[in-house]
């Protein structure tokens, strides 16, 4: 076991370095300058150029940048001024992780309970209906989304804050809005996984030995339909919870998502590489973490 986890470790360290090597190398191919206001004279321009070791070879700040990075230093911004790019991450991240928890909080139990219901009346109107609303959820966008509910929860009805993030309130209707494409794609992997298992011999005899319906579904067929739902559920977790650029620009919410993309538009290359790594690291941890579960569960995946 310890083996696998340290293989894993070494894959992970490698796609570490290859993504901050790529985002670094991309980010000297955008267009324009993070110092392109027309109020700054050459030389202005010139001394923030120095400053930042902006007018080095790009083989030297590629060296120094990746230096740093292994120092735990992502730079400054250029943006923020006398600010790391490490505490302008972290003045966000809190606010993304809450909405996204809160998005897993709301959008799991129904998912689970859509899921179980479609697979106990399998065919029925309850299965036909929850699979609408499965698609339903999938397939409109959140840019569509969005809007609808701030018009009618927001403006129309005055049930919730429109936008801005200010108390607990102003939090619901962005965690509902990703909360909707959690109640899809857990209600669908559910729903396939549990129809399965009701297909299962050990099913079979468990009811064969006279338990009820509700005891078969609770210790045989929902536990094991539980396992193969981490492999979606832990990235997903991890998207929701470094930010959602979409949602967080429409509700105007100042998390990871909506700093990311003030970034893009003011090229400050040092925030948003920082950002590409935070998202990284967080990504490929939580797929470190699904391969150690599913090592324990199933021993075969260590040898294979």
């Amino acid at each position: 076991m310890l083996r696998y986890v340290a293989r894993r470790l070494v894959i992970m360290l490698v796609t570490l370095f290859v993504i901050i090597s790529l985002t670094w190398f991309m980010s000297q191919l955008l267009p324009g300058t993070p110092f392109a206001d027309e109020k700054l004279s050459d030389s202005a321009r010139e001394q923030l150029y120095a400053k930042y070791g902006l007018d080095d070879p790009l083989p030297v700040q590629y060296f120094w940048y990746m230096v740093n990075v292994l120092q735990g230093d992502l730079g400054n911004s250029f943006y923020f001024e006398n600010r790391s790019v490490t505490s302008v991450i972290m003045d966000g991240a809190p606010i993304s992780g809450f909405i996204g928890v809160q998005a897993i909080v709301f959008g799991l139990v129904p998912g689970l309970v859509l899921g179980v219901v479609a697979a106990l009346w399998h065919n029925s109107i309850l299965d036909y209906t929850a699979t609408v609303v499965a698609i339903l959820g999938i397939s409109v966008p959140s840019f569509v989304l969005g809007p609808i509910m701030q018009y009618w929860f927001g403006y129309k009805w005055g049930l919730l804050p429109i936008a801005f993030f200010e108390s607990w309130a102003h939090s619901i209707m962005p965690s509902a809005c990703l909360a909707v494409f959690v109640i899809a794609i857990v209600a669908r992997y559910i729903r396939a996984e549990m129809l399965e298992v009701l297909g299962q011999d050990y099913v079979t005899l468990a009811k064969a030995k006279g338990l009820s319906r509700v005891a078969v579904v609770m210790r045989h067929v929902l536990r094991n339909s539980l396992i193969p739902l981490v492999t979606v559920l832990l990235p997903l977790m991890v998207g929701l919870v470094t930010g959602s650029i979409i949602v967080e620009n429409i509700f105007a919410v100042p998390g990871i998502g909506d700093l990311f993309v003030r970034c893009i538009f003011v090229n400050d290359y040092a925030v948003i590489l920082g950002t590409t790594i935070f998202f990284a690291v967080f990504f490929i941890v939580a797929y470190l973490v699904q391969d150690v579960l599913y090592a324990i569960i199933d021993p075969r995946i260590r040898v294979s």
